[in-house]
């Protein structure tokens, strides 16, 4: 590129970069904060190993269908409610919303909160339903 075109067309330019920074920081993002994503085979395992699988959707949502076993409590609600979680400290813990957004907000609340593996299940359960796993109503 020459600098004549970057004059012309830096608003083309700065949207560019913008936009693969922001792809670039949605692959490296979870990694730096130390959230492993588990795609459905790994979480297939965590399931089966007896890991704690937590949804962190909300009401209607989980009643629409949830991943068996799994424990219920909404993102809104986690801060005020990790004490219940407390035992599960040092065991794996598979966080999953509907998509992978929220269940990455957990994930990081529940670092801070010391719990020592903790996952968040690529794609949500739209990804578990996709891999025709297992749900429960």
């Amino acid at each position: 590129m020459d600098a004549q075109f970057l004059q012309t067309n830096w608003m083309l330019v700065a949207v560019a970069a913008i936009s693969g920074a922001m792809l670039l920081w949605s692959f490296v993002g979870s990694r730096l904060s130390g959230i492993e994503e588990a795609d459905t085979l790994k979480a297939t395992r965590l399931y089966n190993d007896d890991a704690l699988i937590l949804d962190v959707r909300e009401d209607k949502e989980f009643a629409a269908g949830h991943i068996p076993k799994a424990r219920h409590i909404p993102l809104g609600q986690l801060d005020k409610r990790l004490k219940e979680l407390d035992k599960f400290k040092s065991r794996p813990v598979l966080v999953n919303c509907r998509s992978g957004q929220r269940s990455a907000r957990a994930c990081g609340i529940l670092k801070k909160a010391g719990f020592e593996t903790v996952y968040n299940l690529a794609g949500g359960i739209t990804a578990w339903e996709r891999a025709n796993l297992p749900v429960e109503k």
